[in-house]
């Protein structure tokens, strides 16, 4: 049997196949969406061990360490076909949101650009012959100086400026808007002053909206550069700075910097912040192709900057001037309206401009401000009894109700066309050399004068009261105590006529509104100062035995105790001012020296105070803290006795 076993064979024959026939053929299922198995698109590598025994090295190369294709194993892994094409997607859709992002973003930028741009045109409005980005540069520069729109509460004056002074390169160069400009003298070319620097162009040939927007931007520049004065610029970063915080040799003591802002320059990287004031006042001075007014306002800002920075006898020469400004403008016959010593307007003149009537006010305050009470009452009166003299304005032209009463006019279709339509570019304001009418506009003025004469004649009977009792010496008959109670009856009238002509005046008329309600504000403010120093005086002991013993008729002053400005004459040849002395003759006399009677006065004050700041708010002329939005005076700042 072993050998029956032995005789086959035990090599395998030749004709089996190397691989088993796959008997069970599975047949193809459908994948499931939730459950993909991996498509490589690397076939993975060989489950066998590299080990060296098992591979011979020759004629073969030789394979990299696992450990540094383990990152192309586990990104093969990864990247399968599907995940491929999903970050695809994913990518495709980050850019396109990207881009409509950053799409919307620009356009919207723009759109608020715009409204803006359209907001700050019609607030402040620019030349339309002005290049587009000389009308932006004064938007931006002269909407920095708005106090409302500011987010920290104080104006960038540096910015401001730095706008001003870019829309005077654009305006003053030939090539961009400064086209058909000639210097003053043809022949010698522009000209320099010592200590200021070029003079004014010849600018006749340009339009009048044009020439007022260089005023208003030279204007601008002057009011950064009284602002800046004492300022310096970091050249390395370009920020300006207060001169007493340098870090430097001229400095030993810096005052610290305020908290959040940047830190304090080097004296060697400073430079001067801004120019001065007065280079660009004096262009306006020198300029040809300004109008009297225009040429009038750059004066008496200048002199108001020169008596700011103490020097009285440098503004009261520039107060001369704009009075010679405003003289010029007038006809022959009236070239004797003023006397050019004095500054007080004539009796017997029967031609009074606006002009005039601001360059001899603005005289007055600057005598009022630097103690020369003589000087500046007379101009006070006189300017009042000017004003009072003024003929009255002609009445308006009734208008037909029904005229108007169209579809295009009615409020919807309005308020569509005001948003849609810019409107057209201011009328030209009056020049100021047009002899003035009695408008409530002049009626407010006339209250604004009246307030001053009040504080004139308290701050001089005031200082008379404190110089009597250190001094044996007669006291001024203008400043004698006993015009004390002249000043506050003064103040006190002033209110009253400014009260009724702001209820009187028209909404349409927005600057005599404003204008009345800053008298009415100012006045009061006065008013209540007044009492309480009179309060004061008569608690005070020292002032009880300083009293005469016949106590004089404090509100009605005799007619040679205040001197007119018709050449010395009294109170009694002034026909209303009389009458308005004589209607106080009587008040108080029996209750002059009484203490009681100032607190009386106090408590009247002070109800109406609380009457005019709520009639203000009615009238939408007061914010909530009883401040006056938008009033400004036509000058010198009021309150200048008693601030």
């Amino acid at each position: 049997m072993l050998s029956h076993r032995l005789s086959f064979p035990r090599r395998l024959s030749s004709n089996r196949p190397l691989r088993p026939p796959n008997i069970i053929k599975q047949k193809p299922r459908p994948r499931l969406f939730t459950q993909n198995s991996h498509l490589f698109l690397i076939p993975p590598q060989s489950p066998r061990p590299q080990l060296p025994f098992l591979h011979s090295p020759s004629g073969a190369r030789p394979l990299k360490p696992l450990s540094r294709n383990r990152f192309q194993y586990q990104l093969s892994r990864l990247l399968t076909t599907e995940r491929k094409r999903y970050l695809k997607d994913e990518f495709k859709k980050a850019g396109s949101y990207i881009f409509y992002g950053y799409s919307f973003y620009g356009l919207g930028s723009l759109i608020w650009f715009g409204i803006q741009s359209e907001m700050l045109e019609r607030k402040f409005p620019t030349p339309p012959e002005w290049t587009l980005f000389s009308r932006i540069m004064y938007r931006d520069a002269r909407g920095g100086e708005d106090l409302s729109a500011s987010v920290t509460g104080h104006i960038d004056y540096a910015h401001a400026g730095e706008g001003y002074m870019k829309l005077l390169a654009r305006l003053e160069n030939p090539s961009m808007d400064g086209a058909d400009l000639e210097p003053v003298l043809k022949d010698d070319g522009d000209i320099y002053v010592a200590g200021v620097g070029k003079a004014g162009f010849d600018i006749s040939l340009k339009s009048e909206p044009w020439c007022r927007g260089y005023h208003a931007c030279l204007m601008g520049a002057a009011r950064a550069a009284e602002h800046l004065d004492g300022w310096v610029r970091d050249t390395r970063r370009n920020i300006s700075f207060p001169s007493n915080v340098v870090i430097g040799p001229s400095n030993p003591r810096p005052k610290p910097v305020p908290f959040g802002a940047m830190e304090a320059p080097l004296e060697e990287n400073c430079v001067q912040a801004f120019g001065t004031p007065e280079s660009f006042y004096t262009k306006i001075l020198t300029t040809q192709g300004f109008s009297t007014r225009q040429r009038l306002d750059a004066a008496l800002a200048y002199a108001d900057w020169l008596d700011f920075k103490g020097l009285p006898e440098s503004a009261e020469a520039m107060y001369d001037w704009g009075l010679d400004i405003a003289m010029g403008a007038l006809p022959i016959e009236a070239q004797n309206a003023v006397d050019m010593k004095s500054g007080v307007i004539s009796a017997d003149t029967n031609y009074i401009s606006s002009n005039l009537v601001f360059a001899t006010t603005s005289l007055a305050i600057h005598h009022a401000r630097n103690k020369n009470f003589a000087a500046a009452l007379p101009i006070f009166l006189s300017v009042l009894r000017a004003t009072r003299q003024l003929p009255p304005p002609p009445p308006k032209p009734r208008q037909n109700p029904f005229e108007n009463n169209s579809l295009n006019d009615s409020g919807l279709l309005s308020d569509i066309k005001h948003l849609l339509v810019t409107p057209p570019y201011p009328a030209a304001p009056p020049t100021g050399d047009e002899p003035r009418l009695r408008t409530p506009l002049a009626v407010c003025e006339e209250a604004g004068v009246m307030a001053h004469i009040g504080e004139v004649i308290f701050a001089a009977a005031s200082s008379a009261l404190t110089s009597a009792s250190t001094s044996s010496k007669p006291t001024n008959k203008i400043a004698s105590p006993d015009n004390l109670h002249a000043g506050i009856n003064w103040t006190r009238d002033a209110v009253d006529i400014a009260e009724s002509t702001l209820l009187g005046a028209a909404r349409e008329d927005g600057e005599a509104r404003n204008k009345c309600a800053e008298c009415i504000k100012v006045g009061v403010g006065n008013w209540e100062k007044m009492v309480a120093r009179m309060i004061r005086n008569a608690a005070s002991p020292e002032e009880q035995q300083a009293k005469p013993d016949k106590v004089a008729d404090s509100s009605s002053p005799p007619t040679d105790t205040i001197a007119s400005g018709n050449g010395g004459a009294g109170w009694n040849n002034w026909g209303p001012i009389s009458r308005l002395w004589n209607s106080f003759r009587n008040e108080g006399k029996e209750d002059a020296d009484d203490h009681g009677r100032w607190q009386r006065e106090a408590e009247l004050v002070r109800d109406k105070r609380v009457k005019v700041r709520r009639m203000l708010r009615v009238e939408g002329l007061s914010d909530e803290d009883g401040d006056v939005p938008g009033a400004s005076y036509t000058g010198p700042e009021w309150g200048l006795l008693f601030r």
